[in-house]
């Protein structure tokens, strides 16, 4: 029987789709081609790192050279994981949120060697943005052989991997402001998502946030913007302390609603929450979706969003290093990827093995 493992199941890659000037960091491109050199970095050092991009030589051409001298020399990739931890793979693209456009990945438990490659549809979070590229990478990435897996088109059914989360038990966790959203799966309701979840990912339960959001966010709701499974009997949230901030009510209101939650075993969550970021705001004063839930479990490591705000994000690392005592947590600066309104977590996709 298939299933949708948990993040912390252990992986053989994890991708990246590369920034370029024909998406919206053109004005950023400089800045966000560190925070993704960063980010190669401290997954390459790991694991296995899948880059896809229009030109791939252009991008190894950044890379090898770190970002052309813009990197320090002690910051840069070392060339063994050049050679040996990434490969590359070119393809037209609109935009580089890889957890929402990448294949999410199912095992199958009668047979641990099977992997599905589950191509749902991508449609630019309910049509608000370009996704006709964004929508063919993983049928191109599956004709090319490069990936270990059954292709298995679901393009029928709009599904972003930073709506969903998995315990790999069974249990899915979402938001309703999302799964239920205008232009994704009409004329579906609640009852009809959870079985086509069921169907699809055999997913044995929904547990749904009603509540919880962050200004700024256009993806209305993702789940890996507010509650993260830490592992199957913990979840990382974000908290607001501030009454005066417009985020106190609404994450108050879904921190109760976590309360509630339980294990399959009937135990209630152990809950870690995490600080809700100093407000960023664009150029025109409108509050970006700082978050430090937008984290990336790997097999040895959580790679942590921060936001050069030393208290806070000193604070975020502390809980997670608390929680994943297995695991290095290391902090890369995404300052920059929330003025495209994403962070760490929506820029990567994991590749269970």
């Amino acid at each position: 029987m298939i299933y949708l493992p948990a993040e912390w199941h252990h992986q053989s890659a994890v991708q990246l789709t590369w920034p370029h000037s024909g998406t919206d960091w053109d004005e950023l491109l400089d800045k966000v081609e560190e925070c993704y050199y960063r980010l190669a970095r401290e997954i390459s050092l790991r694991e296995l790192l899948l880059i896809v991009a229009p030109n791939v030589t252009e991008v190894q051409n950044c890379l090898e050279s770190g970002l052309y001298g813009r990197i320090p020399e002690d910051e840069r990739i070392s060339p063994d994981s050049l050679l040996h931890r990434i490969c590359y793979f070119s393809c037209d693209t609109n935009d580089t949120w890889a957890r929402d456009h990448a294949f999410l990945t199912c095992l199958d438990d009668a047979d641990p060697s099977r992997r599905i490659l589950m191509d749902f549809r991508f449609n630019g979070w309910g049509m608000k943005f370009a996704a006709n590229f964004d929508n063919q990478i993983n049928s191109h990435l599956s004709q090319s052989g490069l990936l270990d897996g059954v292709y298995l088109d679901c393009r029928d059914f709009v599904l972003e991997g930073g709506s969903i989360e998995s315990d790999g038990k069974g249990t899915i966790l979402t938001t309703s402001s999302c799964l239920l959203a205008p232009n994704r799966n009409e004329p579906l309701d609640k009852k009809g998502i959870e079985q086509s979840l069921h169907n699809m990912l055999n997913a044995k339960r929904i547990l749904w946030l009603e509540h919880g959001f962050l200004a700024g966010d256009d993806t209305d709701g993702h789940i890996d913007t507010l509650a993260r499974f830490c592992n199957a009997h913990t979840i990382a949230y974000v908290e607001c302390n501030d009454p005066d901030d417009e985020h106190y009510e609404e994450l108050n209101l879904m921190k109760k609603e976590l309360e509630s939650f339980c294990t399959f075993d009937g135990k209630p969550y152990h809950l870690v929450a995490l600080p809700l970021p100093t407000a960023i705001y664009d150029d025109d004063g409108n509050r970006l979706p700082a978050t430090y839930a937008n984290f990336l479990i790997m097999n040895d490591a959580v790679l942590c969003p921060t936001y050069n705000q030393p208290e806070n994000d000193a604070l975020a690392i502390k809980a997670l290093s608390e929680v994943f005592t297995d695991r290095e947590v290391v902090g890369v600066d995404c300052t920059v990827l929330v003025h495209q309104h994403g962070s760490l977590h929506c820029s990567t996709m994991q590749y269970p093995d």
